[in-house]
């Protein structure tokens, strides 16, 4: 179980890439399955946990005001504890979602890939003033002082999108650090099925 559509398109292209470097992948035992939100994981969870033979685990962002409904899956034993997994668990930080993943300045190469045109330049990473550990929250407010051009509005799905049409140019460019991060997700997942 993942949050969204995002999360499903950033871990079938990171999955992609692992294997084709010859490194662990996520197995094509599991089905990633977007619920639209962490507020609905809890019902998903218990919905598919019920099903005999059928392993359940969530892959889930992780914030301050989460980490409660998040502890529940497996203090309601919804899920087994280790079955329940945040970006967190893999960024060293408190707080992270899916983008956290991705080392800042290749993330900032996906927005300014397909946001370019609704830019009034390109984003680097000393433009993201705001201290924060999710790069998300830090682009909010970047996006609050200097907004998209016209209508544009940014979207976290936009920057997932473009990765995936793009992940042939791309593959070579990412970072180490996030494959590995990425790589220890996958491991970590598939130990769980065996």
């Amino acid at each position: 179980i993942v949050e969204g559509v995002s999360d499903l398109l950033y871990l079938q292209a990171m999955s992609g890439v692992l294997e084709e470097a010859g490194r662990e992948g996520l197995s094509d035992k599991w089905t990633i399955t977007p619920v639209g939100g962490s507020d609905k994981v809890p019902t998903f969870a218990a919905l598919l946990g019920g099903q005999k033979k059928m392993k359940v685990a969530t892959l889930i962002d992780i914030q301050a005001k989460d980490r409660q409904a998040v502890e529940n899956l497996y203090k309601r034993k919804l899920l087994q504890r280790k079955n329940v997994i945040t970006f967190a668990d893999f960024t060293s930080t408190s707080e992270a979602d899916i983008e956290d993943m991705f080392e800042v300045d290749f993330y900032l190469q996906l927005v300014n890939g397909d946001y370019g045109p609704s830019l009034t330049a390109p984003i680097e990473e000393s433009d993201l003033t705001e201290h924060h550990s999710r790069v998300l929250v830090r682009l909010g407010k970047f996006f609050e002082k200097k907004p998209l051009k016209g209508k544009a509005r940014f979207s976290h799905y936009r920057p997932a999108r473009y990765l995936v049409e793009n992940v042939s140019k791309l593959a070579k460019l990412i970072p180490a650090e996030t494959l590995d991060r990425f790589e220890a997700a996958f491991r970590q997942l598939n130990s769980l099925i065996g």
